[in-house]
């Protein structure tokens, strides 16, 4: 029987009667011939809630208790998931990362998959089970604990199922209808896209879209995985949502796909930097160790043997990077005048695989801005994107001037 994965997020099994709803959906695949197996996460707001039980009991707390207690909810959700399917005559059973095994490294909290063997699950199928409910976000370390794929996690166990069960397809159920043009919060002219590119999605993803985890799009484009992405509140329609695919599936690419915004972003700049051989290492080697996502890179022209390093991370990270930078200037590692920080600008990008293909792009990106009166801080530039930094303030009136620019509200 071919396998279909199905996996179902927080909003999408919040009480019994969603729950029931996605049983309904389930029912629907394995009456269409498939084995299906469940990805299933915990009920909206309870990681939240058991995080916040560890935090208050145990501050500086034991990593691989942490995982023990914050992966239990997506336990609940799967065997409530396998009983509502049993109910329905549909011969079900519900898997707990170990039971699989799903094998991971020792990460507790982010940990990495290492292996999913199709054994236990593949001949539980032959003996006539029908469903797979796999608990998502958690899998099993060499030591024999349970370990947690960090936030987000079960949509990578979803893709991850999906690429060792050979699986037809991977329909990520969640609360919006599918991927879009822009943040339709912002502009009501945000279109659903039919059709993403996994490299676009990686990218969209990156820059904040919240459709879907980075890795899991990654671990997709990576092993081919054919994702879609689409509503659980929606009625059936199986031509409904997003379909994440590779870029030969796609007819004709447009020059771009999408306007993605990130409010959380931070300029740095330090001041009158030596410029020598060398110096980009002393800079960066530190942030790097010290845990800080460095994005957009930006280098002044030299003068008299000095310049200035500016560079932009998420806003939360800023604290961490000033501690870093500060003691490599200790260290005599680095030496600069002054480190200024910004924290009011927000990184707007274009993201198109037809960019390869299409030239002045970045051109009328710019003169559309400047239109607008948008000062652009920063340039960052890669094969399918083009991203700026601007004054926060502007976020908005950039997405729905860009989205209007490059028409996005047409097919």
């Amino acid at each position: 029987m071919p396998v279909l994965v199905m996996k179902f997020g927080g909003t999408s099994v919040a009480t019994l009667d969603r729950i029931k709803r996605a049983a309904k959906r389930v029912s629907r695949e394995v009456a269409n011939g498939n084995d299906v197996i469940v990805v299933v996460s915990a009920m909206s707001g309870e990681t939240n809630k058991l995080v916040g039980y560890v935090n208050e009991t145990s501050p500086m707390f034991d990593a691989r208790e942490y995982d023990a207690i914050v992966s239990s909810g997506e336990n609940v959700t799967a065997g409530l998931m396998a009983l509502t399917l049993q109910e329905m005559d549909i011969p079900a059973r519900s898997w707990q990362g170990w039971q699989v095994p799903l094998k991971t490294s020792s990460a507790h909290g982010a940990a990495r998959i290492d292996d999913i063997p199709t054994t236990n699950i593949n001949d539980k199928f032959g003996e006539g089970m029908k469903v797979a409910v796999v608990a998502g976000f958690q899998g099993l370390s060499n030591e024999g604990r349970i370990t947690t794929l960090g936030r987000g996690g079960s949509d990578t166990t979803a893709v991850a199922f999906a690429a060792a069960f050979d699986a037809i397809r991977c329909d990520i159920y969640t609360d919006v209808d599918g991927v879009y043009t822009t943040d339709p919060r912002i502009t009501d002219k945000a279109r659903k896209l039919e059709k993403v590119s996994f490299e676009e999605m990686l990218e969209l993803a990156s820059l904040g879209a919240k459709v879907l985890q980075t890795r899991s799009v990654e671990l997709a484009m990576r092993f081919k995985v054919k994702l879609r992405v689409l509503s659980s509140f929606e009625e059936y329609d199986p031509n409904a949502g997003t379909l994440i695919c590779a870029e030969e599936d796609i007819v004709e690419n447009n020059a771009v796909s999408g306007v993605a915004a990130s409010r959380d972003e931070a300029k740095m700049t330090l001041v009158s930097v030596a410029d020598r051989p060398g110096i980009a290492a002393a800079i960066f080697g530190p942030l790097a160790e010290g845990g800080v996502n460095v994005d957009m890179i930006i280098q002044n022209i030299s003068e008299e043997g000095r310049t200035d390093m500016t560079f932009s991370c998420p806003v939360d990270q800023v604290a961490r990077a000033e501690a870093a930078l500060a003691a490599a200037k200790e260290r005599g590692d680095v030496n600069f005048e002054a480190l200024v920080s910004d924290k009011n600008v927000a990184k707007i990008s274009l993201v198109g695989i037809g960019m390869r293909s299409q030239s002045g792009v970045a051109a009328k990106m710019f003169k559309t801005l400047s239109d607008e009166g948008i000062n652009i801080k920063v340039i960052a530039t890669s094969e399918i994107k083009v991203s700026v930094l601007v004054d926060r303030k502007y976020t908005e009136l950039a997405v729905q001037a860009l989205h209007d620019a490059f028409e996005l509200e047409k097919a």
